[in-house]
Formats: C-alpha cells, sequence, structure tokens
C-alpha cells in the first residue's frame, strides 16, 4: 500500500512539473533549447490541448528573459531554404484539438536574451490566450532532446540566416 502512494505521488509530482493549465488549455512537455552558449536566441517547444468545447487562440507570449517574444514558424522556400517568419495573427487553437509547437514549424522565439541559459535551467514564460487567458509556464532549458516530428529534422537555429530578424538588440543609429 505505501508503495502504490509512493508511486501515486511521484506521477502527480511528475504530471505537475510537466503540464500547465489555463482555462480549458492544457500545456505539455514545454522545454527550450538555445543554438549555443551565449546564444541571443532561444526557442521554445510544447503540446498545446484545447480541452475546452469552444475554439481558442494563443495571441501573446512574453518572458523576463528577453526582450523580445513572439511566436514564429518555418515556410518552405523551396531548394531546401527554409525561412523564418513571425506568426502575426496567434495559432488557432480548435476545440477538442491539440498543436505542436515544435522544432520545424510553429514555436515561441525568445530574442534578445539577457542572460546565457544553460542545461537545465528554467524559462519562466507566459503564454495569453483568447479566451482561456493567461497562463505561467516554467519551461526547463533541455539541449539535448531530439527533434520528434519534424519535417526535416532537428532544427538548428545556429544554421539559419537570422540577419534579417530584430533580436531585442539595442540599436545604434
Amino acid at each position: 500500500m505505501k508503495l502504490m502512494k509512493n508511486l501515486t505521488a511521484v506521477a502527480v509530482s511528475t504530471l505537475l512539473s510537466t503540464a500547465a493549465f489555463a482555462d480549458g488549455i492544457l500545456v505539455q512537455d514545454p522545454y527550450v533549447r538555445v543554438s549555443r552558449p551565449n546564444a541571443p536566441t532561444a526557442a521554445a517547444f510544447m503540446t498545446l490541448v484545447n480541452e475546452s468545447d469552444s475554439d481558442d487562440r494563443l495571441i501573446e507570449a512574453r518572458s523576463e528573459i528577453a526582450k523580445k517574444v513572439e511566436m514564429h514558424t518555418h515556410v518552405d522556400q523551396g531548394g531546401g531554404v527554409m525561412a523564418m517568419t513571425q506568426i502575426e495573427d496567434g495559432i488557432p487553437l480548435a476545440a477538442g484539438h491539440t498543436h505542436a509547437l515544435a522544432r520545424g514549424g510553429d514555436h515561441v522565439m525568445m530574442m534578445g536574451l539577457k542572460q546565457p541559459l544553460a542545461q537545465g535551467d528554467e524559462v519562466t514564460v507566459t503564454l495569453v490566450f483568447e479566451k482561456a487567458g493567461e497562463v505561467e509556464v516554467t519551461i526547463p532549458v533541455d539541449n539535448e532532446r531530439k527533434a520528434e516530428g519534424a519535417s526535416h529534422g532537428a532544427m538548428d537555429h545556429s544554421q539559419m540566416d537570422h540577419s534579417q530578424m530584430d533580436h531585442g538588440a539595442e540599436k545604434t543609429d
């Protein structure tokens, strides 16, 4: 009986450490990656589950760790070239459906990091949903995780051309 109680406690603890809830929205398995030590950017990935009866939309993300936080996606430009672009109108989440923010696809991009992020660090991100409101998620930095479900393998941001993107750096005109 004691073993069962301990296993239940471990299971509940694990679930709560990897999931966050908003009104009808479940955030599962979040993690953050940086491309290299002292990188100016980081990307957050997770699975969003809409357990409510109405459609919703992720409209904003915020974090004190970065000067700017945006929702981004990767668009195939053809010829094996991928371009990262900002998602202007938010990420729709239909009632009863799941949407993966995954490497090589939609993700939360943190630009102008205020401090380096290392394996095992934790980042607090606030996700803002149109109907469900705000949910604060504590996300572990996991640079060792293998890509799951990415259509073109692991997306390594260090190999992408970010020169046209505003990474939250101070402007000096």
